[in-house]
């Protein structure tokens, strides 16, 4: 099965701009970004068809920015005007919807300090 490994997160002030990257071993198809919060569910914030739709959650439109690049089968999520209630580790899974079973990468932590 295709194995994901996400990089890019880290510190960051309010305001700033983090790009995090999810590469796959292996053909991808739909993909989303999930970030899980301290004590907090894990919840999606951005999602990718293989031909380009794309969705965000409310709380980041305008804001993150999801694509791919399918000849380097990576994934990217170009977050600006980060805030502190950004913060969370960020994880990368196969799929369209976040009750599919998929495949999750290991989470890559971004914290936003105000």
């Amino acid at each position: 099965q295709v194995q994901l490994v996400e990089s890019g997160g880290g510190l960051v002030q309010a305001g700033g701009s983090l790009r995090l990257s999810c590469a796959a071993s292996g053909s991808i198809n739909p993909m989303g970004w999930y970030r899980q919060a301290p004590g907090k569910q894990r919840d999606l914030v951005a999602r990718i068809s293989t031909f380009g739709t794309t969705d965000y959650a409310d709380s980041v439109k305008g804001r993150f920015t999801i694509s791919r690049d399918n000849a380097k089968n990576t994934v990217y999520l170009q977050m600006n005007s980060l805030k502190p209630e950004d913060t969370g580790v960020y994880y990368c899974k196969t799929g369209w919807g976040p009750r599919e079973n998929g495949v999750w990468g290991q989470g890559t932590q971004v914290t936003v300090s105000s």
